[in-house]
């Protein structure tokens, strides 16, 4: 079996169910037979038992989707990932108190993924998401990264139905400093946008405070409000990604210590491609770290990866092959916006497709003041040198306001390693390379 799985640029979220009401009973379900359960529950969709499943589902959930829209969602994800080939584990917690089963998969061209089964108090299925699966191990700080240099405050990220957890990484000398927003790439990601056992962002945070400049980072809306984020028809990047950014350029701006003059932004892979639209909506900012941003459509890259995984062993097989039709299919759906109004493909609703259609992150760098930073790792398959960084140089190689590099060895989280790029690197623990932090540190002092 191919081993092709951990991380997509794009990663597919949906949830089917409406907010779940009433209260868990008293005596708490065997998390062994919840387990058994939910594993029953996969088994019936990898089955394409699909009316079987349903009946397992609670009525709010039969209220808010029919037997063939889930049958749609599950092919969705086959024609995403692959082939259902194995369920690999389970895990049972509890979540606002509800019980929660994740179980984990193997797929036959992205690898592994969670199915996320929410019960209710009747051992009903209340809800049920398609997320990426936490692989994660403990976490081993780079040598760069001198804790006694900084420390970290909790924070709070906008305010009302959406206010999000943040931590604020502050230098221990007096100050002001300049300051840094780390804006997330495409899918849940947590404030350290975790991946496996490596935490790109906590890496970021760490090293770049140690020489100096804060650093707040947050939990992705997506992430922290799984639910009601995918009960959004309507969700765009300004949702996703551009009002919370705003929001933490309010909070610098009225946090002690902090120079108010010099606050920068650095978005990586989607948040690098939103980077100069927050740009355009909020003219505080002094300028722009772009880490792996595309210049291509989503749905694009997401067809181009994934053919690229297929094809590391130099073989296509039949079911691959009939993989990437069904994903050229859905793409061709995306570029011709031919979505019905409550239907989401590879993820996201029409209303997301139809904004980005619109967008074009190189244009809209054009028409800003500010500088930027724009850096590419030369290994990264998901965002490539050839298709997406050679854009942002032809734009603005001779642009005495833009600074471009790329790195010989680093892959798409800006960490290093050798040989045929892969997906399953990102299950080895590394740490983003010490030469970027100085990069943009250095890159910082020097703008006026």
């Amino acid at each position: 079996m191919k081993n092709k799985s951990v991380i997509m640029l794009f990663a597919i979220v949906v949830l089917i169910g409406a907010a779940l009401t009433g209260c868990i009973s008293e005596d708490e379900p065997d998390e062994l037979n919840l387990e058994q359960q939910a594993m029953q529950a996969v088994e019936l969709l990898s089955d394409e038992k699909i009316a079987e499943f349903y009946v397992l589902c609670n009525n709010e959930v039969k209220s808010a989707i029919s037997v063939e829209e889930i049958d749609m969602i599950w092919k969705n994800i086959i024609a995403t990932y692959g082939e259902f080939e194995e369920i690999v584990s389970t895990r049972a917690t509890e979540e606002f108190g509800y019980e929660v089963v994740y179980v984990t998969c193997n797929f036959s061209i992205l690898g592994l993924l969670d199915i996320r089964i929410v019960y209710d108090e009747m051992t009903q299925i209340g809800g049920f998401q398609f997320v990426p699966t936490d692989v994660s191990e403990a976490y081993e700080p780079p040598e760069y990264a001198i804790q006694d240099k900084f420390t970290e405050i909790n924070v709070t990220i906008g305010s009302g139905k959406w206010e999000l957890p943040g931590t604020l990484t502050l230098p221990e000398d007096e100050g002001p400093f300049s300051a840094v927003i780390l804006v997330h790439g495409s899918g849940p990601n947590d404030r350290d946008e975790t991946v496996g056992p490596n935490k790109p962002f906590k890496d970021l945070a760490w090293g770049i405070a140690t020489q100096g400049i804060v650093v707040l980072r947050y939990e992705k809306r997506t992430k922290q409000y799984p639910e009601e984020t995918a009960a959004l028809i309507n969700l765009t990047i300004q949702e996703e990604i551009i009002d919370d950014a705003i929001a933490a350029v309010d909070l610098l701006n009225i946090t002690e210590k902090i120079d108010t003059n010099r606050i920068f932004l650095l978005g990586h892979s989607l948040g690098g491609m939103a980077a100069p639209r927050i740009a355009s909506q909020e003219n505080r900012l002094s300028g722009l770290i772009l880490l792996a941003a595309p210049t291509r459509g989503l749905e694009d890259l997401f067809l181009e990866q994934t053919t690229y995984l297929a094809n590391l062993d130099g073989i296509i097989d039949e079911n691959e092959a009939e993989q990437i039709a069904a994903l050229e299919q859905l793409v061709t759906k995306v570029k011709e916006l031919n979505i019905s109004k409550d239907e989401f493909v590879l993820g996201a609703p029409k209303a997301y497709w139809e904004d980005l259609s619109e967008y074009d992150p190189v244009e809209t760098a054009e028409n800003l003041s500010i500088p930027m930073l724009i850096l590419q790792g030369q290994r990264d398959y998901q965002v490539t040198v050839k298709e997406d960084f050679e854009r942002w140089n032809e734009s603005f190689a001779k642009d005495v306001n833009v600074t471009l590099r790329t790195y010989e060895t680093l892959n798409h989280l800006f960490i290093s390693g050798s040989g045929v790029p892969n997906n399953t690197e990102y299950l080895q623990a590394g740490n983003v390379e010490e030469q970027v932090i100085s990069d943009i540190v250095a890159w910082i002092k020097t703008i006026q």
